[in-house]
């Protein structure tokens, strides 16, 4: 029997350049990936790359002070795709720490070995690392207390992953691909575990690259709604909180540098409230289960408008206007539920 071929994922929107009001009008609201075509185009990085991967590592080294990263390293067998062993209870990379200038080195000696195994620095704070790296690569679309973060690499493969916060991924030199899922295809992704994962966030167990379609059939139905693109120097992207998202390196030498910022404000994770369900809500039997699906959209959602409307805003009590000292009410109370479990 013949399997059906595998949905191929469909181009991510371009757009060039663009200010910071036509980001903020037209790309915020529309919560979708987009991708900013030469937005960073002028950066200093970006222009030594067009000379070469060691004028963008002589900009770096120069710039740079001995700041120790973590690292991760894996075997030439391991594709460049940091993962986890076959157990689920350890990785296939080592975790490590070099200097900026050590991993440089590294990765233009690794270039030219035809056995290179893969190396990968991430979420390195830039201004940590490279001082005032802030101050000649800025991206006015975004308040400039939003961080500068460096990732560098050879050709590795980041697993699909959501962020919890907006992302604008800058590519600085190298190209990357990205394959985003929106956020309801979690279902068709097969996540791996919660509270064990790579660098953080939770990760796909398929390779976008090679899926086993066997082990797991459902992600044909993510990939049907998948959208992807290629980046290079000077590109850009955006991408939505809880969107799913594999980044590919696709060359032998790689930057990006990322920004994550809360544009609906920085309330406490959501994440953390849906590992509370997972122990209070889950374990019950399925009928007491629909009743509290009921309360989460009426009071979470609110699936039938306002859930305090009839209340007059004094009394409305936690369902009232989210304001500091609500907040610090309603962690207070948590608190105590938590110690009195």
């Amino acid at each position: 029997m013949s399997r059906s071929p595998l949905p191929q994922a469909k181009p991510i929107p371009v757009r060039e350049a663009v200010s910071r009001a036509e980001f903020e009008r037209d790309i915020l609201p529309a919560y979708a990936p987009v991708v900013l075509r030469n937005q960073v185009s002028d950066w200093p990085v970006v222009r030594a790359g067009r000379d070469s991967d060691e004028a963008v590592a002589g900009w770096l080294r120069t710039h740079a002070n001995g700041q120790p990263l973590e690292t991760f390293t894996g075997a030439p067998g391991i594709g460049g795709r940091f993962f986890y062993d076959d157990t689920l209870t350890g990785t296939n990379f080592e975790r490590g720490q070099a200097s900026l200038v050590d991993i440089l080195d590294r990765l233009l000696a690794c270039r030219i070995e035809p056995q290179a195994p893969s190396l990968y620095a991430g979420a390195a704070v830039a201004d940590g690392c490279v001082p005032d790296f802030a101050k000649s690569h800025v991206l006015p679309l975004l308040d400039p207390r939003a961080m500068a973060r460096l990732w560098i690499g050879n050709a590795v493969t980041v697993s699909t992953h959501y962020d919890l916060s907006d992302n604008i991924a800058c590519v600085a030199a190298g190209r990357r691909r990205f394959t985003l899922f929106p956020p309801e295809q979690v279902r068709n992704l097969y996540v791996g575990p919660l509270d064990f994962t790579l660098a953080g966030q939770p990760v796909s167990l398929v390779s976008v690259k090679n899926p086993d379609l066997e082990r797991f059939p459902r992600f044909a139905k993510a990939m049907s709604h998948a959208v992807t693109a290629d980046l290079g120097p000077g590109d850009a992207i955006y991408i939505p909180p809880l969107w799913w998202h594999q980044v590919e390196a696709l060359s032998p030498f790689n930057l990006l540098v990322n920004y994550w910022w809360n544009a609906a404000g920085a309330p406490p994770s959501p994440f953390e409230a849906m590992i509370h369900s997972v122990m209070t809500v889950r374990p019950l039997p399925p009928a007491h289960r629909d009743a509290w699906r009921a309360m989460f959209e009426h009071y979470v959602f609110e699936a039938d408008g306002d859930p305090a409307a009839h209340i007059p805003d004094r009394s409305q009590g936690v369902l009232g206007r989210m304001t500091p000292t609500l907040a610090r009410r309603i962690r207070d109370f948590l608190a105590a539920g938590l110690r009195r479990g």
